[in-house]
């Protein structure tokens, strides 16, 4: 875990603020992201609840926070086979009610692959990628996920949580966008060439 402290949100308004500023950082790659931050800062201020309350689909749309593990060394991505989904996808999970979305990337890394949460640093604590997508299976949902960026040697992560996840893949990028997009977040392949470009520029976005 870094040395980040999380100081308690006040109340709804200051909740609501804080993460309107947050999706603000996030420069758009592309139309549907464009669309998809405006989207999400409508329904920010709209008033509508935020976090999920009961599994796994109370209320219809909630937030998330998803982290994309990236071994700086090798360019390698970290991917896990999510049970649930039944798809390929960055590990992650809920942002529970109160908690700043980065605490919820500290929690979910420790939990699910047993290692602290380092930053990467052409991102530092603030996410990199924003999307909005209705889930697949029963509970049919939207999550609205805020994606970040860790930094991590392969080497470190020798155990992962099986009872969310059938097994883990590190890719390159390249690697990444050579698989079919049936089998991955369905935006897992934009992600990539963000990050592709964010590496090659030294730019967030």
């Amino acid at each position: 875990m870094t040395s980040t402290t999380f100081p308690p949100l006040e109340n709804d308004e200051e909740s609501r603020a804080r993460l309107l500023d947050m999706v603000g950082t996030i420069a758009p790659w592309d139309s549907l992201e464009r669309t998809h931050l405006t989207t999400t800062a409508q329904w920010i201020t709209s008033g509508a609840p935020l976090h999920r309350v009961r599994k796994p689909d109370v209320p219809a749309t909630h937030l998330v926070s998803y982290f994309v593990v990236l071994d700086a060394t090798s360019g390698r991505l970290l991917l896990v086979a999510h049970r649930k989904a039944g798809l390929w996808l960055p590990s992650g999970g809920h942002v529970e009610p109160g908690e700043d979305p980065w605490a919820a990337v500290v929690r979910e890394c420790r939990e699910e692959l047993g290692i602290s949460a380092t930053a990467s640093p052409i991102t530092g604590e603030l996410p990199f990628f924003l999307t909005v997508t209705e889930t697949r299976g029963p509970g049919v949902h939207t999550d609205v996920s805020l994606w970040y960026l860790l930094s991590t040697d392969a080497d470190a992560i020798t155990s992962y949580d099986k009872d969310e996840f059938e097994a883990i893949r590190w890719l390159t990028a390249e690697e990444v966008l050579e698989e079919a997009e049936d089998v991955l977040d369905p935006h897992m392949h934009r992600f990539t060439h963000k990050l592709q470009h964010a590496r090659a520029t030294g730019r967030r976005g």
